[in-house]
């Protein structure tokens, strides 16, 4: 494994290097050292079309929103409405509809003066101060003319919730009265954090304020792009820390419990070091709500919104006011009232609607509260993003270069959809909303510098090498050769390869009976046929010399079973002659002959030649020997001589010793041998006659002539006419007239080719 990656690294680190840029710079992004706006765009559409595809789109019955409409501004009157009709509002939904909670998206910042009570007090204080009897009147009439105290009677004791804004200004102004906080920054132990936070407020006058003490501010967070996606459901002003609309909504109907914060764990010293959690405690019992680290949830929509949206019911405040709605239809619902009026700007851009109302998103935000199922992006965000980059990138870096088009479409496909698979599973099943562009767009990016630099930069060296090779090599040692151009070349290499000699028998008389253009044909179509057994047996050709082939094993493409290779093409070259001699004699053309030499050692393989003409070649001894030992085959009537090096590496086929030889040249003896065929095709009795071959081999190097001449009178029995046995009988008969030679090592003496 350690070789196969050095040899990876060793090969491809451009192509790698190529692959791994676009990983550097998403981790670059993402430890926001360098900032691609375009990734967080890309961000957003993905979360968007993700939500916009995962919505329930179903109704919610536990919640119903009192809509401040058009209708309703028609028929009562522009808003703002006196707070008498707010009070009514209040009894009817309270009182004989028996609500569970109202929440108001609305602000009563200022006092009600519709009724006129303050200007008939003026008078009573003024020009009307003597006359007694306006002063008792006016004193029993306040009551009804004080609408803010009507609409605080109408809230007080009653499970309602108010709602108020935060601002952020250089003035830092405030209006109104806050409610309690939910947290304090002593809770916090001195936390950091990036709660949102705000310097000014606008509230609700005291009175109300008074006569509803819960209260919730209705601030969403509105993203660089203009779109909310999220809804803060704490908030610091002034070192406090305040709670949304919604969740005082919740906090009401699950009966008001204590909030508290909750960590994720400490740090090493002890101290804790993440808020992911903001949790509920009541009557020893607690529920964790999932924030982000801006004390945030995402906003889960259940559908497009509006009316129309199907997401919650929608009744007209005006059908709410005029008694138009069955009692107790509303029993037991939690009730938001709020605007989707244009004029009263209370529309918001979010991921399902350009003009979505903002009472809608406070809804949503609490339907996902009382099914525990809000979504949040959770403060490890940035590592889950490094750690899947660092996968994703790594992998297909190692693995992209090493693969065609195709397998690497399938594989960057493949981790695409797995990157993407596994941010759905975590959106749906645990409502983490985790980044997920980055790394889709890094490994398309990586896949798509891998195959612009395999088709502009590798390609065209694997062109190069095969338009090089294509004339020498096997097609598909050619295919194998450009998976990996840089591992071969043509500069010259000492190694050991297995080379062939084969010369045609007998064509010097046969070019003397044919025409030039019969003979061309002849020649082209044994070359042909010789050739295609030699690319089928994965053989380069080295070169055609007259009526000679050239060729070698092992190189360019280094195949270790190279003798064997070559031995059975040497085999199969042999049948084809055959072949071809019998359409010879039916066409009563001359027959060819044929003799092979080969043998194996070291030589130097590499492009040789002139600045005029250069070849791929192999030179050295071990390729004379093999020239030499294709001059042997004739002297010893086979078609085939391999040496002992080679025989050595091929032991699947039967071999017959044919000899001890000492070529010109060379100083040493070479034992010489013939394959006659795989083991497996060997028959009984030529098992027979290569023992007894063997045999009389072992008295011949011993000099015992009367056993020799036994062994070759059962060989000739066996196989009468045969050149070999023939050749070592003349040899014993003139070895007996010499006499017994004590320093006779055996070998045959070639003084010529």
């Amino acid at each position: 494994m350690r070789q196969q990656l050095s040899h990876l690294f060793r090969h491809r680190w451009r192509r790698i290097g190529i692959t791994l840029l676009p990983l550097l710079f998403a981790l670059l992004h993402v430890s926001n050292v360098l900032h691609l706006q375009v990734l967080e765009r890309l961000d957003n559409i993905i979360y968007d079309t993700r939500l916009r595809a995962t919505m329930p789109r179903t109704l919610d019955e536990r919640i119903v929103i009192i809509d401040i409409d058009e209708k309703s501004l028609g028929r009562i009157g522009q808003w703002p409405w006196g707070r008498d009709k707010m009070a009514a509002l209040s009894q009817e939904l309270f009182e004989r509809q028996q609500v569970a909670a109202v929440g108001f998206d609305v602000i009563f910042a200022e006092a009600d003066g519709s009724s006129g009570l303050s200007n008939l007090q003026r008078l009573a204080a003024g020009p009307f101060k003597s006359q007694s009897g306006f002063s008792d009147l006016l004193a029993k009439l306040a009551p009804t003319l004080n609408y803010d105290g009507l609409f605080a009677q109408s809230l007080t004791g009653r499970t309602a919730v108010l709602g108020f804004y935060l601002t952020s200004d250089r003035d830092g102004r405030t209006r109104g009265t806050l409610p309690s906080p939910a947290l304090n920054a002593d809770q916090l132990r001195g936390l950091p954090l990036r709660a949102t936070s705000w310097n000014g407020y606008g509230a609700n006058i005291e009175v109300l304020a008074q006569a509803a003490p819960v209260a919730g501010f209705f601030n969403s967070i509105t993203d660089e792009d203009g779109v909310v996606r999220s809804l803060p459901l704490l908030a610091e002003h002034g070192g406090q820390y305040y709670e949304s609309l919604a969740l005082a909504m919740y906090r009401t109907v699950m009966g008001m419990p204590e909030v508290a914060p909750g960590y994720a764990n400490r740090n090493a010293q002890g101290d804790y070091d993440t808020l992911q959690s903001i949790i509920l405690r009541q009557d020893g019992r607690s529920l964790a709500i999932p924030v982000d680290d801006q004390l945030a949830t995402l906003i889960p929509f259940r559908g497009p919104g509006d009316v129309l949206g199907g997401s919650f019911q929608y009744i007209s405040a005006s059908d709410a006011l005029e008694g138009v709605l069955p009692e107790a239809s509303l029993r037991d619902k939690v009730v938001l009232v709020g605007s989707t009026a244009p004029g009263l700007l209370d529309l918001r851009v979010t991921p399902v609607g350009r003009t979505y109302p903002g009472v809608e998103t406070h809804a949503n935000v609490l339907s996902a509260l009382l099914d525990g199922k809000n979504i949040v992006r959770p403060g490890y965000a940035i590592g889950f993003d490094a750690l899947q980059l660092l996968c994703a990138g790594i992998l297909l870096a190692i693995t992209l270069p090493l693969l065609a088009a195709g397998p690497a479409v399938a594989l960057s496909s493949s981790v695409v959809v797995v990157l993407t698979g596994m941010n759905l599973w975590l959106y749906i099943s645990h409502g983490l909303a985790l980044p997920l562009a980055t790394a889709v767009l890094m490994s398309v990016l990586a896949f798509a510098l891998n195959m612009v630099y395999g088709y502009f930069v590798e390609s065209k060296s694997k062109r190069e090498l095969a338009a090089l090779f294509g004339t020498y090599v096997p097609p598909e040692l050619v295919d194998e050769m450009v998976k990996e151009p840089e591992n071969y070349s043509m500069e010259a290499a000492s190694r050991e390869l297995t080379v062939m000699f084969c010369d045609m028998r007998g064509f010097t008389a046969m070019s003397e009976q044919m025409e030039p253009l019969q003979l061309q044909a002849l020649l082209n179509d044994v070359f042909s046929k010789l050739t295609h057994v030699i690319r089928r047996h994965r053989g380069t050709i080295d070169k055609y010399m007259g009526d000679c082939v050239m060729a070698f094993w092992g190189a360019p493409v280094t195949t270790p079973d190279h003798a064997q290779l070559a031995v059975a093409a040497a085999i199969d070259m042999a049948n084809a002659i055959a072949e071809i001699n019998e359409g010879h004699r039916q066409r009563g053309l001359p027959e060819i002959g044929v003799g092979i030499g080969l043998n194996t050692g070291t030589m130097c393989v590499g492009d040789m030649g002139s600045d005029i003409r250069r070849s791929y070649t192999v030179i050295g001894d071990a390729v004379n020997l093999g020239s030499r030992l294709e001059g042997l085959s004739k002297h010893y009537g086979k078609s085939i001589v391999v040496s002992e090096s080679t025989k050595l590496q091929a032991p699947q086929f039967a071999w017959q010793q044919l000899d001890l030889v000492r070529v010109k040249g060379k100083a040493e003896a070479v034992a010489i041998f013939w394959p006659q065929s795989k083991l497996e095709a060997v028959s009984p009795a030529e098992e027979r006659e290569l023992e007894e071959w063997g045999q009389f081999l072992t008295a011949y190097w011993a000099q015992e002539w009367a056993q020799c001449d036994g062994c070759l009178s059962r060989l000739n029995n066996v196989r009468q006419g045969s050149t070999l046995y023939d050749l070592y009988a003349s040899r014993v008969a003139l070895l007996r007239q010499q006499g017994f030679t004590p320093d006779w090592d055996g070998a045959t003496n070639f003084d010529s080719k």
